[in-house]
This record gives structure tokens, C-alpha cells and sequence, in this order.
């Protein structure tokens, strides 16, 4: 395939999604890859595919939304999460917390933030707003329903009063649903919550430059509260965190230094 730079602009001017954000070698594979499935011969008749085809440009965007989710994944940091910072956070901000789960794939971290809130706060009080670029993922996390193994990490207690069984999926329950707002957002263009008090945002920005990644934690840092919480994933980790406003709490939560 040639002329990945007109690709770029394409795709920018289509999607609004920009690829020069992303990891060239890593993206330029996946893309290749759906030309090729698409029997498309260039960039530039896979383009035409896209804007005349639904299926093949919802298929598209959610190639390059990376969508690899589950409930409580690294438990052992939705552990600390529950044990150190929620109650940190409610004894500073009260219980009417301000929480964003960006980049929230199929939903398994929201539905998984307000059950591990639940243990604090009563469910009808608990409001997350959830966020992603994917049209079709936050439809499926909208339907809330998972395969068995995107539960596994779910505690025994939560399986069993928020999930029903239905054939071999699991259904989680309205209760659980009602305290989530999913929006469309585009991390790399659209505008921030403020006034946050703790943001998820876990083993997205791996697939971005080193450039994207910065702008990225500095609009998080400009998010949160004074003293609020970031957490990311397991994979990532913020180099310069002193100059974009963190302290480092553990290996995977940065607070907001008060000023």
C-alpha cells in the first residue's frame, strides 16, 4: 500500500479520527490488513469503500478503537482503588463525586466503577460519565450484556445481585445501568470534563505517540479537582508526571498536586 499521508487526511477528514496520533507501525498494519479483507487494491478505493458503505466504515472505526476490555482487570489495583482512594476522595469531596471513565470500550469499567462506589456510596447516588470514540461500543455497553470471561474478576457478591444469566451471556442489571451516561468523545479533539474528582482512562494510550500521550495527561491534569485521582493501566506509566501537575501515588494512580 502507498501513500499512507493521503490515508491520514482521509481518514481525519471522514472520521475526524487522526491517525498521526497513533503509533504509525502498529496502525498502518491494522488498517493494511482490513484493506486487504476488503479486497481493496489502495488506500484510495478502500476510502470510497468506506464513505459508500455502512457496514465497512463501522467495521473501520471499530478496528481502530481498541476494544479490549473486562471487568475489574488488575484486580489487585481495583483493590487499592477501593481501599485507599475512593475513601480519600469521599472524605475530602463528600459522596457526590464527580468520576469519568474515558476510553470506556464496552462499558466493563464504568458498570465496574460504580459497583466498587456501591460499597461506599447508595447506587442511585453514584453518577459516572463514560465516554469513547466508537459508536458501536457504547451501544453494546448501553445493552450491558458480557461473555462469561469479561466477568471472571467481577466479586462473587456483585455476580450475584447485578448479573443474570441469559443463554451463555451475562445481563447486567438496570440498577447498575441507570448510574452511567455514555457520551461519543474523541480524547485527541473534543472538549474535557472539568471539575473531575477521579478519571479512568487504563491501557488505551499505549497505541498513542509520545507527543498525543502528553496532551493527553496535561488535559487530564486540567480536569481534575485539586487533590483528584487519575488512574491508568497496567501498561502505561506518565514519565514527566511532575511537570504536567501529578504526584505519583503507586504505580498505576497520580493525584493532582494542590496549587
Amino acid at each position: 500500500m502507498d501513500n499512507y499521508e493521503k490515508l491520514k487526511a482521509d481518514v481525519l477528514a471522514l472520521t475526524k479520527i487522526d491517525l498521526n496520533a497513533y503509533k504509525e507501525k502498529q496502525m498502518r498494519r491494522r488498517i493494511d490488513s482490513l484493506v486487504s479483507k476488503r479486497e481493496c487494491k489502495s488506500y484510495d478505493e478502500y476510502i470510497k469503500l468506506l464513505k459508500s458503505n455502512k457496514d465497512a466504515f463501522d467495521e473501520f472505526i471499530n478496528f481502530l478503537t481498541i476494544n479490549v476490555s473486562e471487568f475489574y482487570r488488575n484486580p489487585e489495583q481495583w483493590e487499592l482503588l477501593l481501599k485507599d482512594y475512593l475513601p480519600e476522595l469521599i472524605q475530602k469531596y463528600g459522596k457526590n463525586l464527580k468520576v469519568w471513565s474515558a476510553a470506556c470500550s464496552t462499558g466493563d469499567e464504568p458498570y465496574s466503577l460504580v459497583m466498587a462506589l456501591s460499597k461506599y456510596i447508595d447506587v442511585k447516588n453514584i453518577h459516572i460519565t463514560a465516554t469513547d470514540l466508537d459508536k458501536q461500543v457504547i451501544a453494546q455497553a448501553k445493552t450491558g450484556l458480557y461473555s462469561e470471561k469479561s466477568i471472571e474478576g467481577v466479586p462473587d457478591e456483585y455476580k450475584k445481585k447485578y448479573f443474570t444469566k441469559i443463554g451463555q451471556s451475562y445481563q447486567i442489571s438496570d440498577e447498575i445501568k441507570r448510574q452511567v451516561t455514555f457520551k461519543e468523545h474523541n480524547l485527541l479533539r473534543d472538549k474535557y470534563l472539568d471539575g473531575c474528582h477521579l478519571i479512568v482512562c487504563r491501557n488505551v494510550l499505549i497505541y498513542f505517540t509520545e507527543e498525543a500521550k502528553h496532551d493527553v495527561y496535561q488535559k487530564f491534569s486540567d480536569s481534575l479537582v485539586d487533590d483528584g485521582i487519575l488512574f491508568i493501566g497496567s501498561t502505561e506509566q506518565i514519565m514527566d508526571y511532575k511537570n504536567l501537575g501529578y504526584k505519583r501515588r503507586s504505580s498505576f494512580f497520580y493525584q493532582k498536586e494542590a496549587k
